[in-house]
């Protein structure tokens, strides 16, 4: 599929301005996260053409929930932490963007389309998906799940990329920043070889404990 980037064996990623995973393995096809619905038309391609049986959304946030309204529509069982659910089904709007102006963000989620709460099954830490662990990364939101196989970590935003090294994402756009920092401290301990973030490119387990490791 055009556009598309090997990161991982059975890894594939395409930015729809968040990262969206493509997960491939003898148990099956995961779609992680849908990127904005300003790329509806790029997301729907993906679906005619990666034919996921499932996708998971690490988190209810808009740049990478916007278009599970269109994996519902086509079929595709849709996946979350259940403290997710009530913001990924449009039921509370709660969204830290623009930073400072709670407002305007309640706004965006009250005007975005939303999957309805029969489609969303709950998931959670400890779930297997098609061979990938289900992991709890809180900090970014209280929900936010990633998977893991093996030493590669589907990290959504508990990790952004740039081109200096692994960050945060900043104070203001975290539910909880002490917990998000914590929960960076958590994942560099792990034994990694790849981390994916939820924006940039992938990050080395060097990178994250370089960042984990200092004062914030």
């Amino acid at each position: 599929m055009a556009g598309l980037s090997p990161v991982a064996p059975g890894v594939q990623v395409i930015p729809l301005y968040a990262n969206v995973y493509l997960l491939s393995s003898p148990q099956g096809r995961v779609l992680v996260d849908s990127g904005t619905l300003t790329h509806a038309p790029a997301f729907a391609r993906l679906l005619r053409e990666f034919r996921p049986d499932a996708a998971l959304l690490t988190h209810s946030h808009l740049d990478h929930a916007g278009n599970a309204w269109l994996a519902a529509r086509a079929g595709v069982p849709l996946l979350t932490h259940p403290l997710e659910h009530a913001r990924l089904t449009g039921q509370r709007h709660e969204l830290p963007y623009p930073a400072g102006q709670p407002g305007l963000g309640a706004l965006a989620s009250r005007l975005h389309p939303w999957p309805r709460a029969e489609q969303v099954q709950a998931i959670g830490p400890g779930d297997t998906l098609r061979g990938w662990e289900v992991v709890h990364l809180p900090g970014h939101t209280d929900g936010q799940i990633g998977l893991r196989r093996g030493g590669v970590l589907v990290a959504a935003d508990a990790v952004l990329a740039s081109g200096d090294g692994a960050h945060l994402p900043r104070e203001a756009y975290n539910w909880d920043h002490a917990r998000a920092l914590l929960t960076l401290r958590e994942m560099a301990d792990l034994d990694l070889e790849v981390i994916l973030p939820g924006h940039g490119g992938p990050l080395t387990p060097a990178q994250v404990r370089a960042r984990a490791t200092r004062d914030d």
